[in-house]
């Protein structure tokens, strides 16, 4: 399915060493995202090079930008088909990984995927606001990554809450994010977040990527987040 040996190299490019076992589990995960994307939409990259350059290097990429301390705690919000989160659990399986989707045929699809490579991760079938209001999860994660899934003011509402204070905020944009994240700051901000950089990264087939690092250093207020309706209507 995968090329192992680009694979390697796209992986080496970000710092990272894949061993066998690795390259057979992103193999299996290129297979079942493709058998299982004839049932439902889990993405638009159904080739195999698509797959590996758009899914697995671009998640491994923000492993460039941020380090990851050792069995640290990490949830991705609106993982959709596992990306990066369940990338990154298998390049770093000592973390403690958490998935959130809002739809529940996704989360399936990862439950089975997870237990196919053998690897084990906690699924939440949740809206992203209701999960930042939980005690069991709010301010509970080392990092919290999301994959352009929101502009970064709203994003932030909805990720922020996650992170405990002394942890980070990472997310995954599209690239010449720099106005994305400047009109960002006062929610980021109010939301007890503070920029720590900026990182404008390539990957092989020449898509740009910006990684934006938020460090959390206060607690966000108990009134956030807020419902989507107002988070959509009314950003920070």
């Amino acid at each position: 399915m995968i090329e192992f040996n680009t694979m390697i190299e796209k992986a080496a490019k970000f710092g990272v060493n894949l061993s066998l076992e690795q390259l057979e589990m992103l193999d299996i995960y290129a297979e079942m995202l493709i058998d299982w994307n004839t049932r439902m939409n889990l993405t638009g990259i159904i080739d195999s090079d698509g797959i590996m350059t758009r899914h697995f290097e671009d998640s491994i990429a923000m492993l460039s930008a941020v380090s990851i301390e050792k069995n640290a705690k990490i949830i991705d919000v609106g993982t959709g088909a596992g990306f990066p989160g369940m990338v990154l659990k298998i390049v770093r399986p000592d973390i403690k990984l958490t998935l959130l989707d809002s739809l529940n045929k996704r989360i399936l699809f990862l439950n089975e995927l997870a237990q196919k490579i053998g690897l084990e991760v906690e699924t939440l079938h949740l809206r992203a606001e209701e999960g930042g209001k939980m005690p069991k999860y709010r301010e509970k994660f080392d990092i919290v990554c999301a994959r352009a899934v929101a502009n970064l003011r709203e994003l932030s509402e909805y990720c922020l809450p996650y992170v405990k204070v002394g942890g980070k905020f990472v997310s995954m944009k599209g690239p010449n994010a720099a106005d994305e994240v400047n009109s960002a700051k006062p929610a980021i901000g109010t939301l007890g977040g503070k920029l720590e950089k900026l990182d404008e990264l390539e990957i092989s087939d020449g898509s740009g990527r910006s990684i934006v690092v938020i460090d959390k250093v206060k607690a966000t207020p108990p009134q956030f987040p807020r419902n989507s309706a107002k988070i959509s209507k009314k950003p920070l």
